[in-house]
């Protein structure tokens, strides 16, 4: 893969994965008493966070699972999985569980500031986005394709909090028919996404041999 084709790769799976739409209604909700300052402060804090924890994996993720045992093929199978399901519970235009749970947005509702958490972990830099800058750090397989992975992540969160801040005095801009919309065709690409990291997964783990092995992409 080209360089300027990984960033770009990067670049959407990313944003796709961040979903910074989808959590404009969840940060407004959690936030309904404060003002447009104090929400601007909040999505700051959050979008600074958020950054370093991805970039903090995406520098360091590999060494770290490599330590825990864990080989990039097997977080790819996971990996794949795990955002398979998130983006089923997108393509069926609903909030999912694996971004957010219950709990948490009760507990956020119940915070004075949701900056740290839940806003920046989990619902900017969870399992998901977590798993993704790793496998995407793993797939980088020179120095400019690393640095243009770092910059495809600085951009993707820096949009996010563009659409965050723009938030802060209300979403009426934000169609719910377009959402829906947004919201679908981002787990359609998020979902081919995650099933080629499955795909990948097993064949770098020689699971499959034989006529069956040639047959994956």
């Amino acid at each position: 893969m080209y360089s300027w084709e990984f960033f770009i790769y990067a670049l959407v799976f990313l944003f796709v994965i961040v979903d910074p739409v989808s959590t404009v209604p969840i940060f407004l909700g959690m936030t309904p008493d404060d003002t447009p300052a104090q929400r601007a402060r909040m999505v700051r804090v959050a979008c600074i966070v958020s950054t370093a924890v991805l970039l903090f994996f995406s520098v360091c993720g590999i060494l770290l699972f490599s330590y825990l045992g864990i080989t990039l093929p097997a977080l790819k199978v996971a990996g794949g999985i795990l955002l398979f399901a998130i983006a089923f519970d997108m393509l069926m235009a609903r909030e999912s569980t694996g971004r957010i749970s219950s709990d948490e947005r009760e507990a956020g509702r119940a915070k004075d500031d949701v900056a740290v958490t839940p806003l920046a972990i989990p619902l900017l830099a969870g399992p998901g986005a977590i798993s993704a800058v790793v496998i995407l750090h793993g797939q980088a397989d020179s120095w400019p394709q690393t640095g243009l992975l770092y910059l495809a992540l600085t951009l993707a969160m820096g949009t996010s909090y563009l659409i965050l801040h723009a938030s802060c005095r209300g979403a009426a801009w934000l169609n719910p028919l377009v959402m829906q919309v947004l919201r679908r065709v981002s787990g359609l690409v998020l979902a081919a996404i995650s099933i080629q990291f499955v795909l990948d997964g097993l064949r770098e783990s020689r699971v499959f041999v034989g006529p069956l092995m040639e047959t994956l992409p």
